[in-house]
């Protein structure tokens, strides 16, 4: 059998899932978690059929990863988890392994790394993968052996929607991020440049440091530029996925029980 390995973005998955059974629901703090729980089975379900899974892991998000010590305004805006899913998500990952399908919870790390270094791990021995995430941090990583599915959507990404949605072509998202930065996350961007000024400049000139060796790039553009190339660089860090983070663990591990 072809392997098929899917990385689930658990909390991407879980919290979206938990948002509608807290709109929805009038019971108690003990039906919501319930409701939610099988939600998150049954989504789970869709899910290993949809993708023909051989291999499985749902990956949650560690505290406090390497960016927040590295920038101390990452994600300083956003709202915290809702206590009362915050308290149970060991239920939730228990979701998961009623299945059969490893739930992965590490100390520090982020979901988004250790899926990207699963990914790439994956990809450097020719075996696909499906990240399971309606996060577009992840866009970056489709290639042949990658693929992202949006399981509310049920929508497999194409390189066009990429394009048509951020006006760049796939290669070129590190770049935008980093030059306009992304306010859900608090990534700062450089100063006075927004999206459409950064794929502008990035569809034009390919990269920052040709258009400031340009003679067609406008001064004041070039003067934002080099004012804010630590904010850029700062936020191109955070930006990019790492792909390197040990694990502890080999795809033989997180293979799915009811094919073993």
């Amino acid at each position: 059998m072809k392997k098929n390995l899917v990385l689930i973005d658990a909390l991407n998955l879980i919290r979206r899932i938990f948002a509608v059974d807290v709109q929805q629901s009038h019971h108690s703090d003990q039906h919501i978690i319930s409701s939610c729980k099988s939600r998150v089975k049954h989504a789970t379900q869709k899910i290993i059929k949809a993708t023909n899974a051989t291999h499985m892991i749902a990956i949650f998000d560690g505290d406090k990863s390497w960016r927040y010590h590295y920038f101390e305004q990452y994600k300083h805006s956003r709202k915290p988890m809702p206590s009362l899913l915050a308290d149970n998500l060991n239920i939730m990952a228990e979701a998961f392994s009623e299945l059969g399908v490893t739930a992965y919870r590490p100390l520090q790390d982020e979901a988004d790394d250790i899926i990207a270094t699963l990914a790439a791990k994956a990809q450097a021995g020719r075996i696909h993968s499906t990240i399971i995430s309606t996060d577009k941090g992840f866009y970056p990583l489709t290639s042949e052996y990658i693929s992202v599915f949006d399981y509310f959507k049920k929508n497999w990404l194409t390189e066009q929607e990429i394009t048509e949605r951020f006006d760049v072509p796939k290669h070129l998202l590190i770049d935008l991020w980093a030059l306009a930065g992304d306010k859900t996350n608090d990534i700062p961007g450089v100063p006075g440049v927004g999206n459409k000024s950064a794929s502008q400049l990035l569809n034009k000139f390919g990269d920052i440091e040709s258009a400031l060796a340009s003679d067609d790039c406008k001064q004041s553009l070039k003067n934002k530029l080099n004012r804010g190339m630590d904010d850029f660089i700062i936020s191109k860090n955070l930006v990019t996925l790492r792909t390197d983070i040990h694990l502890g663990f080999n795809l033989s591990q997180i293979r799915l029980n009811h094919i073993r």
